[in-house]
């Protein structure tokens, strides 16, 4: 049996980028990745924004598959994935590492949500050799 690759989502904030990136990650990605989330910091919720669309448009209910973890709380791994860390990212070793610079929708309509959750599908799909 081939060992996975394990690929890490993170963020300052463990609220909805990153968990959002890590459900689908497991949606789409190969059964060759396992995936993860992670922040510094924990929030109490996930942003509800960000949980209502993806329940809508993959059947995803966040708030049962996803918690708020400190990247303490994940095993060690082989490639983190930022989203747009700018100067704050927490660092955590690994072998590769790629910034996918998504903009927070914070605040914004469904449909900014959207946007983003779309980028993040796609992203997953093109590199981690995703179920189609």
């Amino acid at each position: 049996m081939c060992k996975k690759i394990k690929v890490a989502f993170i963020y300052v904030h463990n609220f909805y980028r990153r968990q959002i990136a890590e459900a689908l990650g497991k949606e789409f990605g190969s059964d060759r990745y396992e995936f993860y989330s992670a922040g510094t910091e924990i929030k109490s919720e996930i942003n509800q924004d960000a949980v209502r669309p993806l329940k809508k448009m993959y059947g995803i209910d966040m708030e049962k598959t996803q918690y708020s973890k400190t990247i303490s709380d994940i095993v060690e791994v082989d490639i983190i994935v930022t989203m747009g860390c700018n100067v704050r990212c927490p660092i955590i070793s690994h072998n590769y590492k790629e910034d996918w610079g998504l903009y927070d929708p914070s605040g914004k309509s469904d449909e900014e949500f959207l946007k983003v959750i779309k980028q993040i599908e796609i992203n997953i799909k093109e590199k981690y050799n995703a179920k189609l």
